[in-house]
């Protein structure tokens, strides 16, 4: 058995020092810094660019007497790997390497957490052997040995019972077919009943979804004043490593100006862990992010291409690479607010266990670019901040937004983390960690991002959603009774307003539209039924649920935007009668999709009217304007 010579007993800063491979400065800052964040002196001096990656792994052979491997040259054994996992050897940098005569060398990146760590490793691997390799070694080979496995995986991470790959295309097909017929043959043999049952459906819907949003705004505005009323509490908790995933397609010519805004973020360098996702297909955006000089709290992770190309997939895939036990998630053109990670962790902090999830507030940042960018954005605030908002504040489920989500990661793997198949993988998971027994509640903090204000991408970006809401319904009530008995009466109920009738109001708003004829004293189908067998009331009733309903909106929207940095918005209030038609024919184009491309992503395109916005929002301070010019 070979002689493991004694460790080093200098410490890591003086072999440095004496290596000529950190300025003493530097190092008494890093010094610092580790009393205060309990962080290995090594990440932090990478963190902060204050040693090279290199040169920190020949520091560390010296100090344990260890050999360092070259794992590109001399790739590890797969069979190691496969009896390890190649999960815990990425979240824990480690690459077992070769077994021979008996023992099982294995290369790590964390000498001080090896013997720990031999605890975990399985027994048949005898003695076991430690040499060096630097993190970026680790992850690659790591990766680069069994690439196609983790992604199948990725594909594959939420339980077929609960995914929409396993969603029959042919019986989907068939049915939209037959409903559209009976559709057509009632309209041709009782037009009248027909109408009366869509509009009876319509109505029904709309009055659900009015009370649903009352609890909620009522839920917001009391919760709104036991906060002023209580005091914030304060947490002294190390702070810990969060990782936020930014996917990122086709969108290369907003990747400067995403490190930028990345750069204004106030967190300790050495406790951010930020992963640019890139599809390895897109190309374009992997040369324009390969000419970039990224600092090392970012990197980039490629995903190798599959049957379906999409956001959850791609998150799933990163995930493996995150560093952090809170895992967040940012799109490529969010401007996050400087103190958001802050707010995130001390959120965690003083959350109960059971709160899996911290969602924040979108915004947007281009609210004058034309009309529709204005009403979407208005539509967002009552969206986040009252919506939302109110769906927490009454223990529902929460239907996430795609973006400024954090999570404990311990909890989001455990219930499978996305649905690689739904295109709206938010609310999909939303609903799962209800399931699951798992709490989401909002956090106060504000991403802004473009607004889209374009007509055509507008409806293509909303048909998306409402394609996802479709299909996330239909997968959970696959088995109502096993939804009932997960989610409880109250909030299975709620979730059918929430997902099934917010679709309905936006298929069957044209019939609600047609009642307008009887205003103007046109012919409609359901007069005589109106004036006649259901009495003269029927016809003010119906008008007063509808005027209701857009008083209530226009409430719960002015009450949005009543802040210092909307207020010019309230004019525009009333406009969004205009602006909900929209909706309409998205929804149709939904219903298309789901039955012919159930799985196509529409991408939405950004990085059309945020320059000027960007150089408004700069920070007052001049470094950071310098970090922005040179990003």
């Amino acid at each position: 058995m070979p002689v493991v010579a004694e460790r080093d007993l200098r410490p890591l800063g003086q072999i440095l020092m004496q290596d000529g491979a950190v300025q003493p400065a530097n190092l008494f800052r890093a010094l610092v810094i580790r009393q205060r964040q309990q962080m290995r002196l090594g990440e932090i001096l990478l963190a902060h660019g204050w040693v090279k990656e290199d040169a920190l792994t020949r520091a560390l052979a010296q100090q344990w007497r260890a050999t360092i491997v070259d794992l590109n040259s001399d790739p590890p054994d797969p069979r190691l790997l496969d009896d390890l996992g190649a999960e815990i050897c990425l979240a824990e940098g480690i690459v077992p390497w070769r077994r021979v005569g008996g023992i099982t060398f294995v290369a790590t990146a964390r000498p001080e957490a090896f013997d720990a760590l031999q605890n975990r490793l399985p027994r048949d691997w005898g003695t076991v052997r430690m040499l060096l390799c630097s993190e970026n070694a680790a992850r690659n080979a790591v990766e680069k040995t069994r690439k196609t496995q983790m992604i199948r995986l990725a594909e594959a991470r939420v339980p077929a019972t609960q995914s929409c790959r396993t969603r029959n295309e042919r019986r989907t097909g068939r049915i939209a077919v037959l409903l559209i017929v009976l559709a057509v043959l009632g309209l041709l043999i009782a037009p009248v009943a027909v109408i009366a049952t869509l509009t009876g459906w319509a109505v029904l819907t709309l009055i659900a979804s009015m009370c649903l949003k009352i609890a909620s705004f009522q839920a917001v505005l009391r919760q709104n004043r036991q906060n002023r009323d209580t005091a914030p509490a304060t947490a002294h908790a190390p702070l810990p490593v969060i990782s936020v995933m930014v996917p990122m397609f086709a969108e290369a010519d907003i990747a400067d100006r995403l490190i930028g805004r990345l750069s204004r973020l106030d967190y300790p360098r050495e406790l951010m862990d930020i992963l640019i996702v890139v599809e390895e297909s897109d190309h374009i955006t992997c040369a324009a992010l390969a000419t970039a000089r990224l600092p090392r709290w970012i990197r980039v992770v490629k995903v190798p291409d599959g049957p379906v190309r999409t956001k959850p997939r791609a998150l799933n895939y990163a995930l493996n690479f995150c560093r952090g036990q809170i895992i967040g998630v940012w799109d490529a053109e969010d401007r996050p607010e400087p103190d958001q990670l802050h707010k995130v962790a001390r959120g965690f902090q003083q959350a109960a266990p059971d709160v899996a999830c911290l969602q924040g507030v979108l915004d947007y940042y281009n609210p004058r670019s034309n009309w529709l960018a204005r009403v979407f954005t208005i539509e967002y605030a009552a969206w986040f901040r009252a919506t939302l908002a109110g769906a927490a504040a009454l223990d529902l489920v929460v239907p996430l937004g795609g973006t400024t989500l954090f999570f404990r990661r311990e909890i989001l793997e455990n219930i499978g983390a996305w649905d690689a198949w739904n295109v709206t993988e938010d609310a999909d998971l939303g609903v799962r960690l209800t399931r699951h027994g798992y709490r989401t509640q909002m956090l106060d903090t504000v991403t802004h991002e473009e607004a889209n204000c374009r007509l055509i991408p507008w409806v293509k970006q909303r048909s998306r959603w409402l394609k996802g809401f479709m299909m996330t319904w239909g997968v959970h009530m696959r088995d109502p009774v096993a939804l009932w008995r997960d989610l409880g009466p109250r909030r299975f109920l709620a979730l059918q307003v929430q997902l099934a009738a917010s679709v309905s109001q936006y298929l069957l708003a044209p019939v609600l539209w047609s009642f307008w004829l009887l205003t103007l004293g046109l012919p409609h189908p359901m007069r005589e039924m109106l004036t006649g067998q259901m009495g003269g009331n029927a016809i003010p009733l119906l008008f007063t649920v509808f005027l209701a309903s857009e008083l209530l909106n226009w409430s719960v929207a002015l009450w949005a935007v009543r802040g210092q940095g909307h207020r010019h918005l309230m004019p525009w209030v009333p406009t969004l009668h205009l602006y909900f038609p929209l909706g309409c024919l998205a929804a149709w184009k939904a219903v298309y999709e789901v039955v012919m491309k159930p799985f196509y992503w529409d991408k939405t395109q950004h990085g059309l009217f945020d320059s000027t916005d960007d150089a408004a929002g700069l920070p007052n301070d001049p470094q950071a304007r310098i970090i922005e010019r040179r990003a």
